[in-house]
């Protein structure tokens, strides 16, 4: 066999092509591959004495030459093999491409033109797509999470199998498409103000799910991106594989608690609805705090954490049925103790970053885009609308349930207090057709924790009914964005009742 190396990307490339070699597979290479190559003391031969052309235009031609477009794309008959004979050229069996790294580049801040033009890939894109036209007997790889496969065909058979060829081919066709998309989208920007008037979307499947919402229904997870990571770019420590409807609360979860940055918290997600939140000195204690917001609902929710499990968090579950836990770390410790809970999903996020800057939604026939909603835009002011003004800790309580009521379901409540540093949610509405019947569900929820705490909402109040529930169940401040017809009503009801508000002029509605 023989095998052209050429990429961008030399993730395990030695590692690959050592593997190669010992399956006495012959290496072809161009530029920084064969010296890559060499320099891992490896057999390899450059494409220019395979050739005998020189590189030419700076780099810009190297491997676009008969003899390696005709070793790529002749079939298993005589006349090719004539024909090749020919130009003194041999069949080559496996093609290992990957493309200049043109979406990184534009993606840089300070980017010209000119720098995304030379990251234009042209040989690799030629080569990429004659080998998956020939894919009947070539065999072609342009991502390194595919490495392994191709080894472990050919240690099987002495050669990569049809049915693998079948699958490298379809997804070099579509990284080539993709690839061009992102130079028509990075074209099209420079061109126009609004480059949104035509959407393309490349997404590589993660993994085929066992069902989606419910089993009759089927379901697979996708990504933007083709890179060797799990779901929602982190890695599955243990558990059985992720759900449809996992995958869902895992977000939701993971979306909440990212936006928590000065202390460990943590988010507990039931059904797609937050049932306790809570930021904490210790992540043990920010978990009691979110889990006494709604123990009932807790169980058999998701769990997640922007800081790393240690074994005193997993002590502090206790008994607690978990589906799934999400955190950007897990002790040794931790993780021995959770080995026992066979059931629980265990995901390490990479970061606490939420990407892409916008979000998908399908609808009937097409799908709609906004941008990502992380918080009040900068520079919003809050104002007190009321005779009464907040105190220091009504103001901390109140940028916690304001931050924690974006993630909540519209319409969104969210009763909060601060105990002894502890900063949790003890009441949670959402989701109703009007905003009355959350401000009822979150006082009951919370209960007798309503009296002293503040309450959010995610919009105005279109009546002062909800006031007056909230000044009932006990809440001594308010934070909404303002904005109704009868603020003048609702702003009369909480002065009467001895409630502060504030206005922060921003809406935060999550369907």
């Amino acid at each position: 066999m023989k095998a052209l190396l050429s990429v961008s990307d030399k993730t395990n490339l030695a590692e690959f092509a050592a593997g190669l070699v010992a399956h006495n597979v012959e290496l072809i290479a161009s530029g920084g591959t064969a010296r890559a190559l060499k320099a891992a003391n490896l057999p390899v031969k450059t494409v220019e004495e395979l050739t005998r052309s020189p590189e030419v235009l700076d780099g810009r031609v190297k491997t676009l030459h008969p003899v390696i477009h005709a070793g790529i794309l002749a079939r298993d008959t005589d006349a090719d093999r004539a024909d090749l004979e020919k130009i003194g050229a041999g069949m080559i069996d496996l093609v290992v491409v990957n493309l200049y790294p043109f979406q990184k580049i534009v993606a840089q801040k300070y980017v010209t033109l000119a720098d995304a033009i030379e990251n234009i890939d042209i040989g690799g894109v030629a080569l990429i797509r004659a080998a998956a036209k020939n894919y009947q007997r070539v065999a072609v790889v342009c991502d390194p999470c595919d490495y392994d496969l191709v080894l472990r065909d050919i240690a099987q058979h002495g050669f990569v199998s049809l049915q693998t060829r079948e699958v490298l081919a379809l997804k070099a066709f579509s990284h080539t498409a993709a690839y061009d998309a992102a130079i028509r989208d990075y074209l099209l920007g420079i061109r126009s103000s609004n480059n949104d008037k035509l959407l393309a979307l490349t997404l590589h499947q993660v993994q085929e799910l066992r069902y989606g919402e419910n089993p009759h229904q089927r379901a697979a997870l996708y990504s933007y991106t083709n890179a060797c990571e799990g779901p929602l770019g982190g890695k599955v420590l243990q558990g059985k594989e992720l759900s449809y409807n996992n995958l869902l609360d895992l977000d939701a979860a993971w979306r909440a608690v990212a936006q928590f940055k000065d202390q460990p918290s943590v988010v507990i997600v039931k059904h797609l609805s937050p049932c306790g939140i809570a930021s904490a000195s210790t992540l043990p204690d920010a978990f009691r705090a979110a889990y006494a917001c709604d123990p009932t609902s807790a169980f058999g929710g998701v769990i997640a954490a922007n800081a790393a499990i240690d074994l005193e968090t997993v002590d502090a579950f206790g008994d607690l049925f978990i589906e799934c836990i999400a955190a950007p770390g897990f002790t040794d410790e931790a993780l021995a103790k959770l080995a026992r809970r066979k059931n629980c999903r265990l995901l390490e996020m990479p970061d606490l970053n939420i990407e892409p800057e916008y979000e998908l939604r399908s609808v009937l026939r097409g799908v709609l885009r906004q941008q990502v909603d992380r918080g009040d835009p900068t520079h919003t002011e809050w104002r007190t609308v009321t005779k009464i003004a907040p105190t220091a800790e009504h103001m901390r309580a109140l940028t916690f349930a304001w931050i924690a009521s974006q993630h909540v379901k519209s319409n969104a409540i969210v009763f909060a207090k601060e105990t002894d540093g502890v900063l949790a949610t003890v009441g949670i509405g959402g989701g109703q057709p009007n905003r009355v019947d959350c401000v009822r569900i979150a006082a009951a929820r919370a209960g007798k924790q309503a009296k002293g705490a503040v309450m959010a909402s995610d919009a105005f109040f279109p009546f002062a009914d909800s006031v007056r529930e909230a000044a009932a169940a006990g809440i001594v401040a308010i934070v909404q964005p303002g904005g109704s017809v009868r603020d003048q009503e609702v702003i009369a009801a909480a002065d009467e009742a001895g409630i502060a508000m504030l206005f922060t002029g921003v809406r935060h509605f999550r369907h």
